[in-house]
């Protein structure tokens, strides 16, 4: 007998990032419809800058030309949510700006208030890719750390050749 997995022909990894992503797409869109966050809630996204469909001003996307982490807490406006996507108002350095983010370019969701965490697995164009990317950069003060693992979700369908 051989260890090897075989190769599936059905795509459970990308059935299992589009509905993890869907999650995302979910919390948003009751943020947008109940007008806010609520309690101590507040969202770290991190996503492709590059991505497609992802749409920034070209002040972003030059400082950040792979990964940028956005923060959603007290200072934005305008968030729309979509099947697909979503748009949000943000400051960096006190300067509006519009973003349209599909989900599928996003590649962390992290709430700190409950220690929820949502990891995406990078496009095959991006795996070899292994700079870090800049830290959240509208306003708002760095993640801390999931020290104890909980509530964290990683996917990680890469397998052995």
């Amino acid at each position: 007998m051989t260890e090897e997995t075989p190769d599936s022909l059905i795509p459970y990894d990308e059935i299992v990032q589009e509905a993890l992503r869907a999650v995302v797409g979910r919390v948003l869109g009751e943020v947008e419809k109940n007008g806010g966050l609520p309690g101590g809630h507040h969202f770290y996204i991190t996503f492709k800058t590059g991505a497609a469909g992802v749409d920034i001003p070209k002040h972003l996307s030059d400082r950040f030309p792979d990964e940028m982490t956005i923060v959603i807490q007290n200072r934005f406006w305008d968030l729309k949510v979509q099947e697909d996507r979503f748009e949000v108002g943000l400051s960096f350095n006190q300067m509006p700006a519009k973003l349209h983010i599909p989900f599928s370019a996003i590649t962390v969701f992290f709430d700190p208030e409950v220690k929820f965490q949502l990891q995406f697995q990078a496009s095959e164009d991006d795996e070899d890719e292994e700079e870090a990317h800049g830290a959240a950069e509208n306003d708002r003060p760095a993640a801390e750390p999931v020290e104890d693992g909980s509530n964290v979700v990683s996917v990680d369908f890469s397998r052995k050749k």
